[in-house]
């Protein structure tokens, strides 16, 4: 049986963009992020087997997922774009993040967003109570479209401590405010291979 991820806090963070520059939007681009703060299992140490964190990454990646789109308050087809983030405190290693954000955490994030045939952008670091971490994000059916090039800063003021990992989830409803540097558009999006 495998042990369960030991949770200190769950943070839920919405930001809405009502004007970009001297231009007003009609309707805001919204962007929500989904944090937990857990302990991670191998501070101190050297672990070859990371297998534990896969599996909780694929248990804390749905609940993360479903909460961010919740914030969102809308279907989850009707998400834009899709990133994800871990940081590491002090204790830890960074391998330990890429254990929480890559053999297992895409399949719940796609399975709660409607699909993604893309790549879910991520990043890494060793951080700090209070550090930030840019989450980088893109359109979750095609990495090519440039209107959704664009990131969401999170930052916890308590988190990550030097025992602790923190794993983020964000998505979003829309792209950048006023996007006008071309690229693919959202109508010239084919699905098929997740770059076009």
């Amino acid at each position: 049986m495998v042990e369960k991820p030991e949770v200190r806090k769950i943070y839920t963070i919405m930001e809405e963009t009502y004007s970009d520059g001297a231009a007003r939007l009609k309707k805001p681009v919204r962007k929500a992020a989904a944090a937990v703060v857990f302990k991670n299992p191998f501070v101190d140490r050297f672990q070859e087997n990371l297998e534990l964190l896969y599996a909780w990454s694929e248990e804390l990646g749905e609940l993360l997922t479903k909460k961010a789109v919740t914030a969102l308050d809308i279907a989850p087809a009707d998400v834009h774009s899709y990133g994800k983030a871990a940081m590491v405190g002090e204790r830890g290693e960074l391998e330990h993040c890429a254990a929480v954000l890559h053999p297992a955490l895409g399949k719940p994030i796609r399975d709660h967003v409607g699909g993604g045939k893309a790549i879910i952008p991520s990043t890494k670091k060793l951080g700090y109570p209070g550090a930030a971490i840019d989450v980088p994000l893109h359109y979750k059916d095609a990495a090519f479209v440039r209107s959704h090039f664009d990131a969401m800063e999170v930052r916890l003021p308590d988190a990550p401590r030097a025992d602790e990992l923190v794993l983020i989830v964000v998505v979003t409803d829309a792209g950048r405010p006023f996007p006008r540097i071309g690229g693919l558009s959202l109508e010239e999006v084919k699905g098929e291979d997740g770059l076009r």
